[in-house]
C-alpha cells in the first residue's frame, strides 16, 4: 500500500508542477498579450510643437456628389502622404442633411511654412492635375469662387491632440 501512496503522491506533486506551470504561461501570455493589445490600440498620436498647425477643409459638393469626391480623394490620399500632407483623418457627414453634400478632411503639418511648401509640391506633381480635373465639376461654386472652407488652427494647451 506504501508503494501505491508513493506513487499517486508523485502523480500529485507531477501534475500540480504542471499546473502552475500551465498557470504561469497562461499569466505570461495574458500579460504579453495585453502589452500587444496596449501598443495597437494608441494610434500614432498627433504630437504638436508650439509651430504645428492643423487645416481643415471642408469641400461643399453638388447635391449627391459626396460619393465620388470621396473616390478621388480616396486616390489622391496616397499623392499626399507622398508629399508629406499629413492627413489626420477624412470625414462624411453622416444622417444630417444640412451637412449632405460636405466632404471634410483633417491636415497636420509640422509649420505653417511646412504646411505652404508641401501644398505646393502636392500641386506642381505632374499626377496632380488629373484628380483636380475630376473634383472641379463636382463642387460647388459661388460665382467664380469654389465652395472650400479651409483654416489653418492651432491646438489648445487643454487639447488632447497636441
Amino acid at each position: 500500500m506504501k508503494t501505491s501512496q508513493r506513487w499517486l503522491q508523485a502523480a500529485l506533486n507531477t501534475l500540480k508542477r504542471k499546473g502552475w506551470i500551465v498557470c504561469g504561461t497562461a499569466l505570461v501570455s495574458f500579460c504579453a498579450g495585453s502589452l500587444v493589445t496596449v501598443y495597437l490600440t494608441h494610434p500614432n498620436k498627433v504630437n504638436a510643437d508650439r509651430n504645428r498647425v492643423f487645416e481643415l477643409m471642408i469641400y461643399h459638393t453638388l447635391p449627391g456628389k459626396v460619393p465620388e469626391l470621396e473616390s478621388i480623394f480616396r486616390d489622391v490620399s496616397k499623392l499626399q502622404a507622398k508629399h508629406n500632407v499629413d492627413v489626420v483623418g477624412y470625414w462624411v457627414p453622416n444622417g444630417d442633411p444640412a451637412w449632405a453634400n460636405t466632404f471634410i478632411y483633417l491636415v497636420a503639418q509640422p509649420s505653417l511654412e511646412e504646411a505652404k511648401k508641401n501644398w505646393a509640391a502636392l500641386h506642381a506633381d505632374a499626377a496632380f492635375p488629373q484628380y483636380r480635373n475630376l473634383a472641379v465639376p463636382i463642387i460647388e461654386k459661388a460665382g467664380d469662387k469654389f465652395m472650400v472652407d479651409e483654416v489653418y488652427m492651432r491646438p489648445t494647451d487643454f487639447s488632447a491632440m497636441k
